[in-house]
């Protein structure tokens, strides 16, 4: 065999491989495949790097292209993601974007949740809600609270026990009287402290990231969150917009906050996105009938959601967007109505600082 003919099967070999390497590339970037592109709006990407993985349904089916700082410290993150084709069958107007990560301490990626069946398709360009991801640090911080308060009421009743046993065995010895040992003052402390620690830690586990699907049946995480950007009264200045929603069209049940048809504020989103203003006030109204507080705490919620899909599905001054709740109210169609009142630059507010 000739030394070119060898040099020959070499180079004829090494353009086979490199374009095998070409092609498994673009394979797994989907260069050679029909694609759409989609954008998410992150606080935080969380590691998450250009070139992830983009999953639908737990399946690979697109990459993360770039991802782009944003303009204002006030704004968020944008990630730029290419999907394939056949992925806007399932794909819709409502499903969300999160950042996860493979096991605990592996490669972040995108992971798309399906829409509703009777949702609205997306379009190429679109920007679909993101849901903010979870830290292991804040994790991680929040565990070791949690176990350090949980260690101290563990150590109070072991504390608490032995003391008891040194009382039954004064009692089986004869020594003392029943009642003197039952009105033993230290006892009584200890077993108090323990109860009281054992509270704290129930509490702490309320905001756990693993029990939060109990709040979410009501439309929001926690009932700490409602007036957080309340107002006590509306501005005195006359709005140069308001909108009216009825609340049977705009949530799934009467005495629900979960939204049944968030597309119903896409206007006023864009309305909001487009045009500078001074104030948004969205203000909720309850019915007629019902319990004043839960009327009180439904409207609270009701204008907290939504705020909250307003400012994670437009790229808004969330900061100029308060609440205010009315409650029940004789004026209110049956299942309630959600105003919207868009105020000039300048307008004041009283903010609600009265604890929950």
């Amino acid at each position: 065999m000739s030394k070119a003919f060898r040099l020959g099967i070499f180079t004829v070999g090494s353009l086979l491989v490199f374009g095998a390497g070409i092609f498994w590339i673009g394979s797994r970037d989907f260069r050679f495949t029909r694609t759409y592109r989609l954008y998410a709006d992150f606080q935080n990407v969380a590691g998450l790097g250009n070139g992830a993985t983009v999953r639908v349904g737990g399946i690979h089916q697109g990459s993360v292209r770039r991802i782009l700082l944003p303009k204002r410290p006030d704004q968020k993150v944008r990630v730029e993601m290419d999907l394939r084709e056949s992925t806007r069958n399932v794909i819709r107007k409502d499903s969300v974007a999160t950042i996860r990560t493979e096991g605990l301490v592996g490669d972040q990626f995108v992971e798309i949740t399906f829409g509703s069946p009777d949702g609205q398709g997306v379009r190429d360009g679109e920007t679909i809600r993101a849901e903010q991801p979870i830290q292991i640090a804040d994790m991680l911080k929040k565990t070791n609270a949690i176990l350090d308060s949980a260690q101290g009421a563990v150590q109070s009743i072991d504390q608490t026990a032995g003391n008891m046993e040194a009382i039954s065995a004064k009692v089986n010895s004869g020594k003392g009287t029943a009642g003197a040992l039952v009105n033993d003052r230290s006892v009584y402390e200890q077993i108090n402290q323990a109860t009281a620690n054992l509270q704290d830690d129930t509490e702490a586990l309320k905001h756990n990231f693993f029990l939060r699907g109990f709040f979410r049946k009501r439309g929001y995480e926690n009932s700490a969150d409602l007036s957080r950007n309340a107002i006590t009264r509306l501005p005195t200045a006359t709005p140069e917009k308001r909108l009216s929603y009825s609340g049977a069209k705009l949530f799934k049940k009467a005495d629900s906050a979960k939204l049944k048809n968030g597309k119903l504020l896409d206007d006023l989103g864009r309305l909001l996105e487009q045009n500078p203003h001074g104030l948004a006030v969205i203000a909720s109204y309850g019915g007629r009938l019902g319990d004043s507080d839960k009327e009180l705490q439904l409207t609270q919620a009701r204008a907290a959601v939504v705020r909250d899909y307003l400012a994670q599905h437009f790229r808004l001054d969330d900061k100029h967007i308060k609440t205010f709740a009315v409650g029940k109210t004789a004026q209110a169609a049956e299942g309630g109505e959600v105003q919207v009142a868009i105020y000039p630059a300048g307008t004041l507010v009283t903010t609600d600082t009265r604890k929950k």
